[in-house]
């Protein structure tokens, strides 16, 4: 009789435990730069002629769709990885609105019936930052886009202040499980040219300020920074301007969390040029969802390498990489010393994810 208790008893914890592993959410959260994600059409403000039928890539409608089912299937894929496609993926080089409503409704993502958020920027190059949610799990409240302006009295070498133009921040505040959540989508400026690094801390600066004073006006928003931004997260940008600490233990309530500081010392990359690779590609929390103090929502571990366990994933497959040649090991990208390949893009997909 005991021996029967007893196994009734080990029956109802497994059936309890199933039950709490159904019902517990846990939502995905991520950055994607789609390189250059532009249309067939001639837009005159934009500085689009290279990705046109008759420029330098002979930008097709073909290629263009396959440019299209290719950033479908990473995010279909990283939805079977997930068992669950991203609530919040922000993106960037996008050309415009339409290029993005296209690829929502590509096949392999259309159930997931993402919304855009989306303004157009002043970037010289014609690209600007995105993002697209679930509506089933986000209420959208409000978005701007925050303008890159220059600090009065700061110089900034190498930099025709008058003529620079770059993306804009955008800003996208909702509900999450009804909790109050804001996301800021950046693309930092370029490398290009050995140059920027004043601009990058510029950029983070900026988007601290206004992270800030969100918390002023909702002290219980959970914030993630995410974005291209040109800079690793140990570089003056993340680890200075934007105060992103490599411990959860070390986050004040004026600090983020950036959880892929230590992938980086441990070797891990999004992107690679030259042979070293970084990770660009980040998203930072602040204290509320780093700690969460007053319960609900945090950050969760989610990559397990060599038995210690990272806060953030930087999704690399096979199939996402050059199997060969000059760049083997390298994102497999979209062109390669000017010919078109038919790859995804130069940089990995990044994600965290947040849970109870």
């Amino acid at each position: 009789m005991k021996r029967i208790l007893l196994i009734l008893a080990i029956l109802l914890t497994a059936l309890t435990c199933l039950d709490a592993q159904k019902t517990k959410q846990n939502y995905v959260i991520g950055f994607y730069n789609l390189e250059n994600l532009f249309d067939t059409y001639d837009d005159p403000v934009k500085n689009d002629a290279e990705f046109l039928p008759d420029g330098a890539n002979r930008w097709t409608e073909a290629k263009y769709r396959k440019k299209l089912s290719n950033m479908a299937h990473v995010i279909a894929e990283m939805a079977k990885s997930n068992k669950r496609f991203h609530t919040i993926l922000g993106v960037s080089e996008i050309e415009n609105r339409l290029v993005l409503e296209d690829l929502v409704c590509e096949p392999e993502i259309a159930s997931a019936n993402y919304q855009i958020v989306h303004y157009e920027s002043p970037d010289r190059r014609g690209v600007d930052v995105a993002l697209l949610y679930r509506p089933d799990q986000f209420t959208l409240l409000d978005s701007e886009s925050i303008p890159f302006t220059f600090e009065k009295g700061v110089e900034y070498a190498d930099t025709d202040t008058a003529y620079f133009r770059t993306r804009d921040i955008l800003m996208v505040h909702g509900l999450l499980a009804d909790e109050e959540f804001a996301f800021y989508v950046c693309h930092l400026p370029s490398r290009v040219g050995g140059k920027g690094g004043n601009l990058r801390s510029r950029g983070a600066q900026i988007a601290y300020e206004h992270a800030m004073k969100m918390m002023e006006k909702h002290p219980d928003i959970k914030i993630v920074v995410m974005g291209d931004m040109n800079d690793n997260p140990t570089d003056e940008s993340m680890a200075v301007c934007l105060h992103g600490k490599e411990k959860i233990e070390d986050v004040t309530p004026t600090d983020f969390y950036s959880p892929y500081l230590s992938m980086l010392k441990a070797g891990y990359g999004s992107l690679c040029y030259q042979g070293t690779w970084s990770i660009y590609d980040l998203e930072l929390v602040n204290y509320n969802l780093a700690t969460a103090p007053n319960g609900g929502l945090r950050i969760q571990p989610v990559t397990n390498n060599k038995k210690k366990w990272y806060d953030g994933v930087i999704f690399k497959r096979p199939w996402l990489t050059t199997q060969e040649g000059q760049y083997a090991g390298y994102p497999f990208r979209t062109f390669s010393n000017g010919a078109f390949v038919g790859g995804y893009s130069d940089h990995y997909p990044t994600y965290i994810v947040v849970g109870k």
